[in-house]
């Protein structure tokens, strides 16, 4: 599984040099570029962030003191021109501590370390298969395995089950994050399928059940791709 990762950094040559190495690991996927601590915060409240990486000396906020105010912050690897902020870092429980310029030597050991580290996390989170959802003033529980197909339709989300559809207050992001990697697929803004569901693809149409759902151009050759992955060939 690849870590999905920030970059949080005001100069935007030190920020071009992390994301050269970063898209060469092969295992390193880049959700953003941000310039301040500001623009991680939305960052981080909007997407699913694994790891980032994080310079120190900022304007407005400082990267310790952006940290610092993070009750649930992902992986850390400090970046930065200054060693003396070592110790304050690896205070708050940061991965690695990176003195510019960075070597792919040294960038490339510290991200395996994040992987492993990642991996580990991981592997120590007991699997859920399932959870709840506030619909009609009740909590619904909702068994991942029961999914058709999720819409999202601005601030409401419909998920379509076996035993019916359930509509909840929140965004198709939010669901999004709370499913299982692998075993669900966004195929159009507004639509995210269970993969073990689909019963056909025609032109650019699923088909699950009784339902019929389109696939967005953008999003098709993912589907192509996980198609082709489970076909019979001659």
């Amino acid at each position: 599984m690849n870590l999905q990762c920030i970059i949080v950094d005001d100069e935007p040559l030190a920020r071009e040099g992390l994301e050269l190495l970063l898209r060469e690991t092969g295992f390193l996927d880049l959700v953003t570029v941000c310039g301040n601590a500001m623009e991680a915060s939305q960052v981080l409240g909007k997407e699913k962030v694994d790891l980032m990486f994080l310079d120190i000396e900022m304007p407005r906020v400082r990267g310790i003191d952006f940290l610092k105010g993070l009750t649930a912050p992902p992986l850390v690897i400090i970046t930065t021109a200054y060693p003396h902020f070592a110790l304050e870092g690896f205070e708050l429980n940061v991965l690695d501590y990176l003195v510019k310029p960075i070597t792919p030597e040294r960038f490339l050991r510290s991200v395996n370390r994040a992987r492993e580290v990642f991996s580990v996390k991981q592997a120590a989170t007991p699997e859920v298969d399932f959870f709840f959802i506030k619909s009609n003033n009740s909590y619904e529980k909702i068994n991942y395995d029961d999914i058709l197909y999720i819409e999202g339709s601005q601030n409401y989300v419909t998920i379509y089950t076996r035993q019916g559809k359930f509509l909840t207050l929140t965004t198709l992001k939010s669901v999004e994050e709370q499913l299982p990697p692998g075993k669900f697929l966004r195929i159009q803004k507004s639509f995210i399928v269970a993969v073990n569901k689909i019963q056909s693809l025609s032109g650019n149409e699923i088909t699950i059940g009784a339902h019929k759902i389109p696939v967005s151009k953008i999003y098709k050759d993912e589907l192509m791709q996980l198609i082709d992955k489970h076909l019979i060939k001659r």
